[in-house]
């Protein structure tokens, strides 16, 4: 049995755990700072996100993980929104969109590349955990699609398994780039968080299947590290 097989199996048994576990699933809600309303759409776990980002940029935030959330947080979690990140030192969702513990289904991986492993996390947060919104989380000075524009010709002097990563954002994001134009990153930057919902969307029937439904949005966007803020680039 090759690995490509070993990894299809062992997603296939993920997903048919994760639907058994569906209906045994704890849930429960640690927030410490009350919501303005109940969070029961794709539209207000986004608005949310938005508004917990706006308090982070002008340093009005309210998260807070006090020790007596944790017994709570130990017998179940109930996610609004689930978020793929960029595997990066400087990237926090929990702290960028002001949310304590248990509010937010973070998944990290290099680039916020949706790889299988990260879709099948991705479908366990939806389908078993009820998070009704994924973004997918850029950020600026992002090195691993400034590593894509530079060596879009040819990433074989990489070592180990990273021209595998790299090679998923150059097509279609840094192939064609510029690495002279100021105005390169940024536009992979975006181009690669957008490619992350086509990606899902794709790859997954779980996902898919929630969006028609109207119970799951998918974004993408942006968040600069400079400011803080996060800008949604996603149609």
């Amino acid at each position: 049995m090759n690995a490509r097989t070993q990894s299809i199996l062992s997603i296939c048994t993920f997903s048919l755990i994760a639907t058994a576990c569906l209906a045994l699933a704890p849930v429960t809600n640690t927030r410490t700072s009350p919501l303005p309303a109940e969070i029961g759409t794709p539209d207000e776990a986004i608005a949310e996100l938005m508004a917990g980002n706006k308090r982070y940029v002008s340093e009005k935030t309210e998260l807070s993980n006090p020790a007596k959330a944790r017994e709570a947080l130990a017998a179940g979690q109930a996610p609004f929104a689930a978020i793929l990140r960029c595997a990066d030192s400087r990237v926090s969702p929990e702290i960028v969109f002001d949310q304590p513990l248990g509010e937010l289904f973070v998944c990290a991986v290099a680039g916020n590349i949706p790889t299988m492993e990260i879709i099948a996390s991705l479908e366990f947060g939806v389908a078993v955990l009820g998070a009704k919104t994924i973004v997918v989380m850029g950020h600026s000075s992002c090195g691993a699609v400034d590593t894509a524009i530079k060596l879009r010709k040819d990433t074989s002097a990489l070592p180990g398994s990273l021209p595998q990563l790299i090679d998923q954002i150059i097509i279609p994001c840094t192939v064609n780039s510029d690495p002279s134009d100021p105005n390169a990153l940024p536009k992979a930057i975006k181009c690669n968080a957008n490619q992350g919902i086509e990606i899902l969307m794709k790859s997954s029937s779980v996902l898919a299947d929630a969006v028609k439904k109207g119970d799951l949005k998918i974004i993408a966007g942006v968040q600069d590290l400079g400011t803080g803020k996060f800008t949604i680039t996603s149609k």
